[in-house]
C-alpha cells in the first residue's frame, strides 16, 4: 500500500498509478496524494522560505538549497523540510563555519568542505542514468569539479573523476582518455585559458559540457577570459555553463546521461 506522504518524484508517481491500475486504491486517493501539498512554506527569523515539493516530479530534479546567502538556520529548516518528504537534501555553497553551525542544527548532515556542500539523508532511487566522467583541468579546479560530482551522485548518475590532466602536462590528460571515453557524458573543468574543453572536444564523441572556473592570474578577470575561451573553442559542440557553475553542469549531465540510457 503506498504511503499517504506527498509525491513528489516520478517514481513515487508511478507507484500511485499502479496501484491504481491494480485496486489497491482508489482513484481519489491518488489525486490527493499526487495534489496534496506541492510546496511548504518554511517560516523562519525573516520571512518565510517556500520549499517547491513538486519540483523534481515536474523537472526530474529537486529544489537544491542554494546556500551562499542564507543562514544556517535557514539552510537547516529548508533541508529537513526537503527531506521530510524526498528522504534527502542538499546544499551547495556553504561555507565551512556555516556548514558547522549547519550539521549543529540537523543531526545526520553530512559536510563535504571541499566542494562546499551538506547533503542530509539517503536519496532515493531515481531514473536510471549513464556514467558521467568529472575531469578537471588543475587541482585548484577540483572544489567547482567537486561539487559537479557530489551533485550528479546525489541525482542518481555514476561518476568518473578525473583530476589534474590540463593541457599543460598533455599527456596526463592522454594517459586517462580511455577513462573519459567510457563515460557517456563529460564535464570539463578548467581555469586559467581553459584549454581542456577545447582539447577535449577534438578526441571524443560524447557530449561535452564546459564548466570555467574563476582561477588564475590578474587577466583571467575572476574567470571571465575562461568563460569566453570555451565559448570561443575551437572543437564544435560544446556546451558551457556559467563561472564555477558546478550544479548546472552536473544537472545538464545528468539529463543527458538519462537519455543515453533510454537509448
Amino acid at each position: 500500500m503506498v504511503s499517504k506522504a506527498t509525491v513528489v518524484d516520478h517514481q513515487q508517481l508511478l507507484d500511485v498509478l499502479d496501484q491504481v491500475k491494480t485496486g489497491a486504491i482508489s482513484p481519489a486517493d491518488a489525486a490527493s496524494q499526487i495534489g496534496s501539498l506541492p510546496y511548504a512554506e518554511v517560516a523562519h527569523a525573516v520571512g518565510t522560505t517556500m520549499i517547491d515539493h513538486h519540483r523534481e516530479l515536474r523537472t526530474g530534479v529537486p529544489e537544491i538549497v542554494y546556500g551562499a546567502s542564507k543562514t544556517a538556520e535557514q539552510i537547516a529548516a529548508a533541508m529537513q523540510e526537503l527531506a521530510k518528504r524526498a528522504g534527502a537534501a542538499l546544499a551547495t555553497r556553504v561555507e565551512p563555519q556555516k556548514a558547522a553551525a549547519v550539521a549543529a542544527l540537523v543531526p545526520g548532515t553530512v559536510v563535504h568542505e571541499l566542494a562546499r556542500i551538506v547533503t542530509l539523508g539517503t536519496p532515493p532511487a531515481r531514473t536510471p542514468a549513464a556514467q558521467i566522467a568529472v575531469v578537471c583541468a588543475g587541482t585548484s579546479d577540483l572544489a567547482v569539479a567537486e561539487e559537479a560530482a557530489l551533485v550528479a551522485e546525489f541525482l542518481g548518475a555514476p561518476v568518473t573523476r578525473i583530476s589534474d590532466v590540463g593541457v599543460a602536462g598533455l599527456h596526463r590528460l592522454l594517459a586517462r582518455l580511455p577513462d573519459i571515453q567510457r563515460a557517456e557524458v563529460v564535464i570539463a573543468v578548467a581555469g586559467m585559458e581553459a584549454a581542456l574543453p577545447s582539447v577535449l572536444g577534438g578526441l571524443i564523441d560524447k557530449p561535452l559540457i564546459a564548466v570555467p572556473t574563476s582561477v588564475g592570474y590578474g587577466v583571467s578577470i575572476d574567470g571571465l577570459v575562461a568563460l569566453a575561451a570555451m565559448l570561443s573553442a575551437c572543437a564544435p559542440g560544446i556546451t558551457v555553463v556559467n563561472i564555477d557553475n558546478g550544479v548546472g553542469a552536473a544537472i545538464a549531465a545528468v539529463k543527458v546521461a538519462r537519455l543515453a540510457v533510454r537509448r
